[in-house]
């Protein structure tokens, strides 16, 4: 039975990865510091092959003591998207980074690491051409630039993967409205009109349940896919806000969307992403983009609370 360390397991993709981990028969260990006070992974407390730790990876006695036994790390703690990194940037070299380095430094060589770092660290891509793992990193925000100093620690160690993820969406029992797709969809269903700034600027997307997949996907394959990085998005999602707009629309057909004349995104990430070398090793994602936002349209007759974010 293999021995997976998750940490920030209660979080958003957390709390969707480390059930599916446990239903795949695997003995997960979580160690989270709650911050949101979420109790996302209640329903996990029945399974003897779970346990939890309320702890902050930043604690190097705690991590050591973590560290002697998981066959798998996944190191799923961070402080998420370039607001959150702003309001607090000590906490992000030291959650981002450097607790990433610390585990990266206190492992054997034949621990498995799979991180999942976002593909934010292409910045501003160029024109019509796609970014693919060999695209030179440009961050432009200190989110992007601390999950980018993570990567490299992992992957400079080896026997690890890393994965850059488009932006995530969909439905979790720790739920983040803050996340595009997520945050747009919230404000059709409840104010039914939203105002954009740069409305042309483009992103990739990915559903949380393919996150999910992609890590289950590395666990069997992970010999092959070792010591590399790897785009995880939608080809089919490389999608502008306009374009994201026009999707949901289709759903709330009094939704109203306005590009403001005047004005601009703080976030200035525009590039359109290949996913073409995970791809060809066998995965491909299941849920598409309208799939999530039927699901999302749902889950906001339940959710009704902007504490269901990380800023």
């Amino acid at each position: 039975m293999l021995k997976i360390l998750v940490t920030g397991g209660a979080g958003y993709i957390g709390s969707v990865l480390v059930p599916k981990l446990l239903q795949n028969g695997f003995e997960v260990a979580v160690v989270d510091n709650f911050t949101y006070s979420q109790n996302s992974l209640a329903d996990c407390c029945y399974n003897d092959n779970f346990s939890v730790i309320r702890g902050d990876v930043r604690d190097e006695n705690l991590m050591k003591s973590l560290l002697e036994s998981p066959d798998i790390i996944i190191p799923l703690a961070a402080l998420v998207g370039a607001p959150l990194c702003d309001n607090d940037r000590i906490g992000a070299k030291t959650i981002n980074t450097d607790a990433v380095k610390f585990i990266a430094d206190n492992t054997s060589k034949n621990q498995r690491i799979i991180i999942p770092t976002t593909n934010s660290g292409y910045g501003i891509g160029q024109k019509d051409k796609f970014c693919t793992e060999k695209t030179p990193l440009n961050p432009i925000s200190l989110y992007g630039t601390t999950k980018m100093e993570a990567e490299k620690s992992v992957l400079d160690r080896g026997n690890s993967i890393s994965f850059r993820l488009a932006t995530v969406f969909g439905m979790s029992p720790r739920m983040r409205l803050d996340l595009m797709v997520n945050d747009f969809v919230y404000r059709a269903v409840n104010d039914r009109f939203i105002v954009l700034f740069e409305g042309h600027f483009k992103r990739n997307f990915i559903h949380i349940r393919d996150v999910v997949r992609a890590f289950e996907h590395a666990i069997k394959n992970f010999e092959k896919m070792k010591n590399e990085p790897y785009n995880v998005g939608l080809s089919e999602a490389n999608l502008s806000k306009l374009e994201l707009c026009e999707k949901i629309k289709k759903y709330i057909p009094d939704f109203v969307y306005l590009e403001a004349p005047v004005g601009e995104d703080k976030d200035k990430r525009d590039y359109i992403v290949s996913n073409e070398k995970i791809e060809k090793t066998g995965f491909k994602p299941e849920f598409s983009l309208d799939i999530g936002i039927k699901e999302l349209i749902k889950g906001y007759k339940i959710i009704k609370n902007t504490k269901y974010g990380n800023v």
